[in-house]
């Protein structure tokens, strides 16, 4: 008999692979933060003696879920501005916003807060693009969740570096946090608007020489491409292009504009696609066409954006509504059936972060970064299909239990690892300095 930390014995396992997979009577061996062996649980109590047994008689065990694209600290200006469209949301509230307040002390406190709504939404695994990604580099962790900090790029200057310093400064950070094992690092130049063709070539020298992905925001709103053709007589996706920024360690962010050329692009590429339904949606943005994508075979998985235009970090809701809106922008019921939009929240986004050796499913020899979500609500009864349950019936406070690593972060829905009381007082201090 072997010995192994945890024996977790859920109602059904979901392991994302094989797709569409629902395991019953099965158990979760997890040994040394890694899964040991996935098996039939009557085998388990043959094979292995564990420290602990987790029983979950009404949850189903699935792999943790991965935000493929946020703002972490930007839950400190949740509900600052909201019902505008991107630009003059951006202009008149947001960018006056960060200039008057964005400090090392915002970062900090927003993204220590943004990880307890990411613990208690099952969610395992972020990529953030956001200030002072230092601090998201070391709170995150702190907080035992797993990261992509982004080595953020612009013109303009902010409070976290000057133009021309911010490529410097993110190949210095890549370098301090080389060994750190939760934590990646992914270049983050913001915007085709708001970065110009220098540092973007800079961007993909640095990013193929350290073979790590490039995220950015791209034809996110019709204005933008608009903008752009105006003032160059190229889309934005065609400057990209150009610039050989197009490859597949390009993770593009909302992608509402897209004509077939630029989709058949994204396929032969190997491009990922960050698909952020709920703010695009409140933004008016417009409608990424994920079937369409996907038919063409391209990797799409799922942010959340940030708090400030979504406004919350829940990414099983924001499974739902992908499914839900997938459908009604194909105009075919079958678009995004409930195990891809599964799919779309974890393997694809490890997929696309280079992370899917790692985790984004239940499978040996992953690291063991799990969550228990409770099917035995009367929102969840009866239960045919596990999948369904959980793309369609299930909201994030059915998340009881969520491992990283096989290190318990919540447990019977208490908080382990972040001070919840303390973040939620620290942000409604900042929320008496920001209102002035």
């Amino acid at each position: 008999m072997q010995d192994a930390d945890l024996i977790v014995l859920p109602r059904w396992l979901v392991p994302v692979e094989p797709a569409g997979a629902v395991l019953e009577e099965h158990a979760l061996v997890v040994r040394d933060g890694r899964i040991a062996e996935v098996l039939p649980a009557a085998r388990a109590k043959e094979a292995w003696k564990a420290r602990e047994t987790l029983n979950l008689p009404r949850h189903a065990a699935m792999p943790g879920l991965v935000n493929l694209h946020t703002h972490a600290a930007m839950t400190l200006l949740r509900g600052l501005a909201d019902d505008l469209p991107l630009m003059d949301w951006l202009q008149h509230h947001i960018w006056p916003a960060e200039g008057a307040h964005v400090s090392r002390a915002f970062c900090e406190d927003g993204v220590r807060l943004a990880c307890a709504e990411f613990i208690r939404g099952g969610i395992t695994c972020f990529n953030d693009m956001y200030f002072f990604p230092d601090v998201t580099a070391q709170v995150a962790p702190a907080a035992g969740l797993r990261c992509a900090v982004g080595l953020i790029v612009l013109d303009f200057p902010t409070a976290w570096a000057a133009p021309g310093e911010y490529v410097h400064k993110g190949l210095e950070l890549h370098d301090q946090l080389k060994g750190e094992p939760l934590v990646r690092t992914v270049f983050a130049p913001h915007a085709p608007y708001t970065v110009s063709d220098g540092p973007l070539q800079e961007v993909r020298k640095y990013a193929t020489e350290l073979g790590i992905p490039v995220h950015m925001h791209v034809h996110e709103t019709a204005g933008e491409v608009d903008m752009a053709v105006q003032a160059t007589g190229k889309r934005p996706w065609q400057r990209l292009k150009d610039l050989g920024l197009i490859g597949p360690d390009f993770i593009a962010v909302h992608m509402t504009q897209l004509t077939d050329g630029e989709i058949a692009d994204c396929a032969q590429h190997g491009v990922s696609v960050a698909h952020c339904p709920e703010s695009n949606l409140k933004l008016a943005s417009g409608f990424c066409p994920v079937d369409r994508l996907l038919k063409a075979g391209v990797n799409v998985a799922l942010g959340t954006d940030g708090a400030a235009s979504n406004n919350d970090l829940d990414l099983l809701g924001e499974m739902r509504t992908a499914a839900l809106l997938a459908k009604g922008v194909a105009g075919d019921a079958r678009a995004l059936p409930a195990p891809a939009a599964l799919h779309m929240a974890t393997l694809a986004g490890a997929r696309a972060l280079g992370l899917d050796g790692e985790v984004g499913s239940l499978v040996a020899g992953k690291a063991a970064d799990f969550i228990a979500v409770d099917l035995g609500e009367v929102s969840a009864q009866p239960v045919y299909n596990a999948i369904s349950q959980l793309v369609y019936a299930s909201a994030r406070h059915n998340v009881t239990d969520v491992f990283v690593a096989g290190r318990a972060l919540m447990r019977g829905r208490e908080l382990l690892t972040v001070d919840e009381p303390a973040a939620i007082a620290r942000a409604q201090e900042w929320q008496q300095k920001i209102k002035r």
